[in-house]
C-alpha cells in the first residue's frame, strides 16, 4: 500500500508540473482555439450556398442524406469539440524526435512509465486548454445555438461524454503507436502524412460519415469499420442522436475495443522497440 502510494503521489506531481507548465501557453490555447472556429464559416458558407442551390434559393427545409442545414452546422461545431479531444499535435513527432536523437534514453533510465508520462502530458495539455479555451467556446455555442434543436436525453449526453473521453484515449494511443516505429525508422514523418490525411477525411472531419451510405457498395462499410470515425464523427452523430439504440451499444463497444487495441500495440512497440534501441546523440 506505502508502494502504490509512492507511485500515486510521483505521477500527482508530474501531472502538477505539466499542467502549471501547461498554463504558461494559455494566450496561445486562446488564439489556437478561436482560429479552430474559422474554418467552420467556411463550411457555413459552403453548405449554405448547396442547400440553397438545391432549394432553388432557399436553403430553410432542404435535406441532403438526412441533414438539413441546421443539422449541417450544428455538425461540424460538435465534430470541433471531437477533434479538439481527440487531436494530439506533435505527440507522435515528439516520441519519434526524441528516439531520433537520443533524449528519450533520460525516461529509460528513471523509474517510470514512459507511455504513463507522455499521458500524463497529454492530460495536462487537454485540462489546461478546455480551461483557458472554455470562455470562447462557450461564445461560439450561445452565438450558435439557434442550429441546435436542444440538448439530448440524460443517456444520450452521457454516452456523448463517454465517447469523447474515449475519442481523447483512442487518439492518444493511435499517434503513441505511430510514434513508437520510430524505434526502427527513426523518422515517421511521411507515415505521420499519410495518417493526418487519410484521418482529415474519413474521421468525419470534412463531412458527416453517414453521407456515404447513399453511395451504395462496400465504402460506407469499410470506411466505417476503421478507427478514425470515432475521433471525429462518431461523438457528433451520438449528440445530434444520428446514432441510436443497439448501433450506438455497438458503437461504443467497438470505439472501447480500438482503444484497448491500441493500448495494447503502443505498449507492444515500446517493449519491442526498446529491446533493440541504440542510443545515439548527446
Amino acid at each position: 500500500m506505502a508502494e502504490l502510494a509512492a507511485k500515486a503521489s510521483t505521477w500527482w506531481a508530474i501531472f502538477q508540473i505539466n499542467f502549471h507548465e501547461k498554463l504558461v501557453y494559455r494566450g496561445d490555447f486562446m488564439l489556437g482555439t478561436l482560429m479552430r472556429f474559422l474554418p467552420i464559416l467556411t463550411q457555413i458558407f459552403l453548405w449554405s450556398a448547396i442547400f440553397s442551390a438545391k432549394g432553388g434559393g432557399e436553403s430553410a427545409g432542404e435535406q441532403i442524406a438526412g441533414y438539413t442545414y441546421y443539422n449541417i452546422v450544428a455538425y461540424y461545431l460538435l465534430s470541433t469539440i471531437s477533434r479538439a479531444f481527440s487531436s494530439m499535435p506533435g505527440l507522435a513527432s515528439g516520441i519519434a524526435l526524441q528516439i531520433r536523437e537520443g533524449e528519450i534514453k533520460k525516461y529509460l533510465i528513471q523509474p517510470l512509465d514512459l507511455i504513463s508520462f507522455f499521458l500524463l502530458n497529454r492530460i495536462a495539455h487537454k485540462l489546461t486548454y478546455y480551461i483557458v479555451a472554455l470562455v470562447p467556446f462557450v461564445i461560439v455555442f450561445i452565438m450558435c445555438r439557434g442550429y441546435f434543436a436542444g440538448w439530448p436525453p440524460g443517456n444520450v449526453l452521457a454516452c456523448y461524454f463517454c465517447s469523447l473521453f474515449l475519442s481523447f484515449m483512442l487518439g492518444f494511443f493511435m499517434e503513441a503507436t505511430i510514434g513508437m516505429i520510430g524505434f526502427w525508422f527513426l523518422e515517421v514523418r511521411s507515415l505521420l502524412f499519410v495518417y493526418m490525411l487519410f484521418s482529415f477525411f474519413l474521421s468525419g472531419h470534412m463531412f458527416p460519415l453517414d453521407m456515404l451510405n447513399e453511395l451504395g457498395g462496400p465504402w460506407a462499410m469499410i470506411i466505417k469499420s476503421l478507427p478514425l470515425m470515432y475521433l471525429a464523427y462518431f461523438p457528433a452523430a451520438v449528440f445530434l442522436e444520428k446514432i441510436t439504440g443497439a448501433e450506438l451499444m455497438w458503437g461504443m463497444i467497438v470505439q472501447v475495443a480500438w482503444v484497448v487495441f491500441f493500448i495494447i500495440a503502443s505498449r507492444l512497440a515500446f517493449h519491442y522497440g526498446v529491446k533493440q534501441y541504440s542510443a545515439y546523440g548527446g
